[in-house]
C-alpha cells in the first residue's frame, strides 16, 4: 500500500518553503481573493506560475484554495482565476461552490477539483454529489470519526461494486490544527453578528469568545469554564496508522494563518510518523504543543466525547503543561515543581485563580520570561519572571504552569524552516545528427515544448576523424555535464555516421547554448501564462453563457406573493391552523425535534394550505444515519424542505422539495446545478447574500424558483458538539448524558448581554440561534420589483399568540395592506429581544474581489 499524501498549509513563501523542506508531498495556499483565509498574508495572482514552477521542480504538488461561495457579479473574476490557475499548472483547486465546479468543467476541464470541507460532506450521498459536480477528491468534514470513515469507505466500495461509480472517491482528512466548533460551510455566526461571512473567508472567530450558560433563565456557575464553544486543537499524530489502514488518500494539516516554524515542526512530525521514523511520542507532543496548542486532542476521530473536546478553560495558545506552583516567596520568587529543566529566556504562564471573576471576561493570568532561576533538585526550581516586575500575590499553590515559548525551540525550527530544497533533476533526452561537411545538430527531444523542439548547430562543419571520433561514449561524456542545471541526461539518440570529429570545446559551447535556449523558452512560457485576461474575454463569456440558467420572459400577470411559514413546535402549527383563512399562508414547514411529532404534524396540517404541509429534516446526515430519514418518509408529507445531499437523494423522488439555505446557493450557476440535478421546486437563497447580491441573483434566475427568508433567528453555530452533554451532565455522549436537552431550556449569553437560544436536533447536534431576530421586510418593495414571490417566515420560540401576530403582520405586508416600514417599526416594538436588519440591508462593507477590480 502506498503512503497517503501529506498536505501542508502555506500562507506565504516562507511557510511554503518550510513545508517542502520538512517533507510535504503537497502544499495548499490561496491568492488575494476567493479563499477562506483572507486574514492570511496569501500570495498574489501574478506569483502562481512561479509558485507552481518552484514546487514542481521539487516534486511537490500545489493546490489552490478557491473554497468560498462566489457571488453573481464575481463570476467573470472567478473565471479569470480559473484560467490563471490552469495556465500556471496548479495541480488542483479546492472548491466549495457547486456553481464554480460547473464553470470550471466548462472553462478548464483539465483542472482537477477537490471538494472542500466547506461543502460539509459527511456521507456517501455527499461524496456522490461532489463527484457529479466534477470533483476528483473529497475533503471530509472534521466531525467524522474513524468509525464513520470506515463506514464511508465501505459504502463507497459498495457503490463501485454495483456499478454506481468507476472507483471509490479518494478521501482527504484533517489530521492536525485548529478545530471549528461548527460544521464548516454551516457556520453563520460572523455573517449574522457582523456581516463578515465565514463562507467568504472572513470568520471573526466568535467561537473563541467567552459565554455564560443560562439554564432555565438562571446563569449556571461553571467556575472557570467560560470558553464553551472553543475546542482543543486536533492532533491525530498517534492515529496515523489507523488512518493509513482505512485507505485515506491525503492527510491535511490546518494552518494557513500560522508562521513557518509551526508549519515546519508539524510537517516534520507527521512526515516522520508516516515514514515510520518517529520514536519518542513525548518529545513529538512537546514539539507540537510549542508550535501552537490550545490543548491537543484527537478531535472527533476517536468518537464523540463532548466533555473532552471542549474544556472551556481558555481559548488561546498555551503550550505544554510543565508543572505546578508550590509556593510564592518574597520579592517575586516562585517555587515550581517542573517536568523539565527550565532555562532563562523561556516564557511561562500561570493562571490566577479568581472566584469573583466575571465569566464573560478572559481569565486572569500571569506570564513572562524566566529572568533568574535556581535549581532545587531534579524536578524543583526557584525562579523570577520578567522583564518587568510582576505582582505574584494573587497566585495560589497548585496553579498550573505552561511553557508558552522556548527560544531554543524557536531557533531550531527557524533553521529547519529555512532549509534549502534543491530542485530535482529533470530528465533530458537529446538527439544528435550530422554528416561530413555540415554542422552538427543538437536537439532537445524531451521535454516537449509548446513552441516546438529546440535545436542548436555547431559553428563549424563536421570533419573526418583523425584520432578521437564522436562515438556515444564521447558525446554522453560531454553533453551529459549537466550538474547544477536541474537536468540529467536520460537518453541520447544518434543519427550520425561513424568517424566524425568536432572539438570538445565546440561540443561544450553547443550544450551551453541549448540550455540557455531552453531557459529562455521556459521564461517566455511563464510570462505568457501570467498575461492579463483580456485575450480570454470571449472564452469566459462563452463559458458563462453555457452555464447560465435560462430566465423565462416575465409574465404580464402579477403573481400573488406567497408566504411560507416554518414552525418549530406543534403549538405554533396548531395556532396557524386555528387562524384559518384570516392569515394568508401558502405552505407550512414543520421543523420538529421529536420524530414522533412528524406524523402528528402532517395529520393536523394536511389540507389547510395550498402548498400543503412540508417537513424539514436535520442539516447533517452521517454515514450511519440514513435511519433519521425514515420518520420523514413514514409521515407522508406533502413535500420537504431539504438540507443536505442525503435528503436530496432520498426525498426528492418522493414529493416536491424546496432546497434550504444550507445548500449555499449564492449564484445562478449553483442555482441551476441544484435545480437540474435534483428537480427541486425552489431554492432558498444563501444567507450570505446581502440585498444587492440577492437582487443580482434574482435577476439572473427565474425568480419563481427562488425563496427568500424575510424573518428568522439566524442559526449561528451548527455543531456536532453538544453543550447540554458537556456542561449539564457527567456523560460523554448521547448514550450516557441523561438527555438534559429534554429537561432544560438553555441559551448562551454573550459579552453584550444577548441570550442566544440553544436547540438539540434528532442526532444530538446543537444549533445556537441568534437571540435577535433578523428581518428583511424593509427590502420587500425591492424584492417584489425583482420578481420574487416566495417568502419565508421562520418561528423559533414564539407562543401561539406571538406566532399568529407575526404571521399576520408579514401576511399583510405581502398583500400590500401595510407598508413594509410599518412592519419594521412594529417588530421593533413587539419583539422581546429586539430585531435587527441583518444581512438584507444595503451593500455591506466587505472586502471585494481584487481580481475583478
Amino acid at each position: 500500500m502506498s503512503l497517503p499524501e501529506l498536505l501542508a498549509p502555506a500562507g506565504d513563501w516562507a511557510a511554503l518553503k518550510a513545508a517542502v523542506a520538512q517533507g510535504a508531498d503537497a502544499v495548499y495556499f490561496g491568492v488575494e481573493a476567493f479563499n477562506a483565509r483572507l486574514r492570511a498574508e496569501n500570495f498574489r495572482l501574478q506569483e502562481l506560475p512561479e509558485i507552481m514552477s518552484w514546487l514542481h521542480a521539487r516534486g511537490v504538488k500545489g493546490f489552490l484554495t478557491f473554497n468560498v461561495l462566489v457571488f453573481t457579479d464575481e463570476l467573470p473574476a472567478a473565471a479569470s482565476l480559473l484560467l490563471a490557475a490552469a495556465r500556471a499548472g496548479v495541480d488542483a483547486l479546492i472548491v466549495q461552490d457547486l456553481g464554480l465546479c460547473m464553470l470550471a468543467r466548462q472553462l478548464v476541464p483539465e483542472l482537477a477539483l477537490h471538494a472542500s470541507t466547506q461543502m460539509s460532506i459527511t456521507s456517501a450521498a455527499g461524496v456522490a454529489q461532489a463527484a457529479a459536480a466534477g470533483c476528483e477528491r473529497v475533503v471530509c468534514a472534521r466531525e467524522l470519526s474513524l468509525k464513520d470513515l470506515r463506514r464511508l469507505q465501505q459504502q463507497l466500495r459498495q457503490c463501485q461494486q454495483i456499478g454506481q461509480c468507476q472507483q471509490p472517491m479518494p478521501l482527504e482528512v484533517f489530521v492536525h490544527g485548529a478545530l471549528c466548533v461548527a460544521y464548516s460551510g454551516q457556520c453563520l455566526t460572523s455573517e449574522a453578528l457582523g456581516q463578515r461571512s465565514a463562507n467568504r473567508g472572513e470568520c471573526a472567530q466568535a467561537c473563541r469568545l467567552p459565554y455564560a450558560l443560562i439554564v432555565d433563565g438562571e446563569q449556571r456557575d461553571l467556575v472557570e469554564q467560560r470558553y464553551l464553544l472553543s475546542p482543543q486543537d486536533l492532533s491525530a499524530w498517534a492515529l496515523l496508522p489507523e488512518l493509513v489502514d482505512l485507505g485515506i488518500a491525503s492527510f491535511k494539516i490546518e494552518g494557513r494563518l500560522k508562521d513557518p516554524t509551526y508549519v515546519a515542526s508539524v510537517t516534520q512530525a507527521y512526515r516522520q510518523q508516516l515514514d515510520g521514523l518517529a520514536v519518542d511520542p513525548a518529545a513529538i507532543r512537546r514539539q507540537l504543543e510549542l508550535g501552537f496548542s490550545r490543548g491537543l486532542s484527537s478531535g472527533w476521530l476517536e468518537g464523540v466525547n463532548h466533555r473532552r473536546l471542549v474544556h472551556g478553560l481558555w481559548s488561546k495558545k498555551r503550550g505544554p503543561v510543565i508543572g505546578r506552583l508550590e509556593r510564592v516567596e518574597a520579592r517575586g520568587w516562585l517555587v515550581l515543581r517542573s517536568s523539565e529543566s527550565l532555562r532563562p529566556g523561556q516564557g511561562l504562564v500561570l493562571e490566577v485563580a479568581d472566584v469573583n471573576a466575571d465569566p464573560l471576561e478572559p481569565p486572569r493570568e500571569l506570564g513572562g520570561r524566566i529572568m533568574e532561576i535556581q535549581s532545587l533538585g531534579t524536578d524543583r526550581c526557584r525562579l523570577r519572571l520578567g522583564p518587568k516586575r510582576h505582582d505574584v500575590r494573587a497566585l495560589r499553590p497548585g496553579a498550573t504552569v505552561w511553557l508558552t515559548d522556548d527560544p531554543q525551540w524557536q531557533s531550531h525550527w527557524q533553521r529547519q524552516a529555512a532549509l534549502e530544497v534543491s530542485a530535482l533533476e529533470r530528465p533530458l533526452r537529446l538527439r544528435v545528427s550530422g554528416q561530413v561537411g555540415a554542422p552538427l545538430r543538437l536537439q532537445a527531444v524531451v521535454p516537449p515544448l509548446a513552441s516546438g523542439p529546440i535545436t542548436v548547430e555547431s559553428a563549424m562543419a563536421l570533419q573526418p576523424a583523425q584520432a578521437q571520433a564522436l562515438d556515444r561514449s564521447r558525446l554522453e561524456g560531454q553533453l551529459g555535464r549537466l550538474g547544477g542545471t536541474g537536468w540529467r541526461l536520460e537518453a541520447l539518440e544518434l543519427d550520425l555516421a561513424e568517424g566524425m570529429f568536432l572539438p570538445v570545446a565546440e561540443l561544450n559551447r553547443m550544450r551551453r547554448r541549448l540550455l540557455t535556449a531552453m531557459a529562455d523558452v521556459d521564461h517566455t512560457d511563464h510570462s505568457a501564462s501570467t498575461a492579463g485576461p483580456a485575450e480570454d474575454h470571449e472564452a469566459i463569456e462563452r463559458a458563462l453563457a453555457a452555464c447560465a440558467p435560462q430566465r423565462p420572459e416575465r409574465s404580464a400577470a402579477i403573481e400573488v406573493p406567497a408566504l411560507h411559514v416554518l414552525v418549530r413546535s406543534l403549538e405554533q402549527l396548531q395556532a396557524l391552523i386555528e387562524v384559518g383563512d384570516a392569515v394568508p399562508i401558502a405552505s407550512v414547514v414543520a421543523d420538529l425535534e421529536c420524530p414522533s411529532d412528524l406524523k402528528t404534524a402532517v395529520r393536523l396540517g394536511r389540507g389547510h394550505w395550498p402548498g400543503g404541509i412540508r417537513l424539514a429534516g436535520a442539516r447533517i446526515t452521517r454515514p450511519d444515519e440514513r435511519w433519521s430519514l425514515e420518520p420523514l418518509i413514514r409521515a407522508e408529507a406533502d413535500g420537504y424542505l431539504v438540507r443536505n445531499a442525503d435528503q436530496l437523494e432520498t426525498l426528492s423522488p418522493l414529493a416536491p422539495c424546496v432546497g434550504d439555505f444550507s445548500l449555499n446557493i449564492a449564484n445562478p450557476l449553483s442555482h441551476r446545478w441544484m435545480l437540474e440535478h435534483w428537480g427541486l421546486q425552489r431554492l432558498t437563497a444563501s444567507y450570505d447574500l446581502n440585498l444587492s447580491q440577492l437582487l443580482d441573483l434574482a435577476r439572473a434566475v427565474d425568480p419563481a424558483q427562488l425563496e427568500v427568508t424575510l424573518h428568522q433567528h439566524m442559526p449561528l453555530f451548527h455543531m456536532e458538539h453538544c453543550l447540554f452533554c458537556a456542561f449539564l451532565s457527567e456523560g460523554h455522549d448521547h448514550t450516557d448524558c441523561g438527555r438534559p436537552c429534554e429537561q432544560h431550556v438553555v441559551s448562551l449569553r454573550d459579552r453584550s448581554g444577548v441570550d442566544h437560544p440553544l436547540r438539540a436536533d434528532l442526532g444530538c447536534r446543537n444549533t445556537l440561534f441568534n437571540g435577535r431576530a433578523q428581518s428583511g421586510v424593509e427590502a420587500l418593495p425591492d424584492l417584489l420589483a425583482a420578481g420574487l414571490r416566495h417568502f419565508r417566515l421562520e418561528l423559533l420560540e414564539e407562543n401561539a399568540e406571538a406566532s399568529v401576530r407575526r404571521v399576520r403582520l408579514y401576511g399583510q405586508a405581502l398583500q400590500g395592506r401595510i407598508a413594509s416600514e410599518a412592519v419594521w417599526r412594529q417588530e421593533r416594538i413587539d419583539h422581546r429581544l429586539g430585531v435587527t436588519r441583518g444581512g438584507l440591508r444595503g451593500a455591506r462593507s466587505e472586502r471585494t474581489s481584487r481580481l475583478g477590480s
